[in-house]
């Protein structure tokens, strides 16, 4: 098998079954598992794949440069947004990271909102500017691929502030792997910031699930829950409950809040 072709077979197994296992393909394929690791290792290199132990995961598009995410998924960062805008009480404390699907969110919040919203994001924070809400920023330095500001000076920033609710974005969420993004020192800091609020809810549009980037952020059972463009039937869904979930799904956006699950 040509090595182009082994690697459409790669992706494939990808894109169907969520993960894949060298031991597993290279004996369905009859290949050396030697010939799979190179191939995993030059998809991961071109992003089409994250290595991990043993195998590999999908990589998450959600990781383009912040002008190009803001083209991608726009119904299904709406629906998100929509969903997880009903979490958010009166008078409300909250706290938003950056990201194109926390700036749907603004957009689907009422600009009579009368509470507090507290974001590292400079992005976010000028979306803000017409809303009734008191606005707090987070300074520090300003990572420019996802407009947020990250390093101590920031850290030091949020370890100081309290909220009721935080809206955390992700490029990545996945059974095996959680919940995942591109940067490290933005994981630290989105790791800071869960600690911080009463409620972490995690803004997963259609692109970031079943998808996984390169480091990680929390296990899925790490946050009180997942707002999720995704429909409940589907095996992504099950295996998500599966592995300690609690998915709130977008599509259903009315559910009850004891449906979400227990406490951060």
């Amino acid at each position: 098998m040509l090595a182009a072709s082994r690697k459409d077979a790669l992706l494939e197994r990808l894109r169907r079954d969520g993960r894949l296992v060298v031991k597993d393909v290279a004996l369905e394929l009859g290949l050396s598992e030697d010939s799979i690791r190179r191939d995993l290792r030059e998809l991961d290199a071109a992003g089409l794949a994250v290595r991990v132990y043993g195998g590999a995961l999908p990589a998450s598009p959600a990781v383009a440069d912040y002008d190009a995410r803001g083209r991608v998924a726009r119904s299904s960062k709406a629906r998100v947004a929509a969903a997880a805008v009903e979490l958010i009480e009166p008078g409300a404390t909250v706290l938003l990271d950056g990201g194109t699907t926390a700036l749907a969110l603004v957009e689907a919040l009422p600009r009579s909102f009368a509470g507090t919203v507290i974001t590292h994001s400079p992005t976010i924070a000028a979306a803000l500017l017409h809303h009734d809400a008191e606005v707090v920023v987070i300074g520090g330095r300003v990572f420019k691929h996802s407009a947020v500001a990250c390093g101590s000076a920031a850290v030091e920033a949020a370890q100081r502030i309290s909220a009721d609710i935080f809206f955390l974005g992700v490029t990545g969420v996945h059974p095996a792997a959680g919940f995942t993004t591109g940067d490290a020192d933005e994981a630290a800091m989105k790791r800071v910031l869960a600690e911080r609020a009463a409620e972490t809810f995690v803004l997963a549009s259609e692109e970031k699930l079943g998808a996984a980037s390169r480091f990680g952020i929390l296990p899925l059972d790490g946050v009180t829950g997942i707002v999720a463009d995704l429909d409940p039937a589907t095996p992504l869904a099950a295996d998500l409950e599966a592995a300690g979930a609690h998915v709130r799904y977008a599509s259903t956006p009315k559910q009850p809040r004891s449906d979400v699950g227990g406490p951060q």
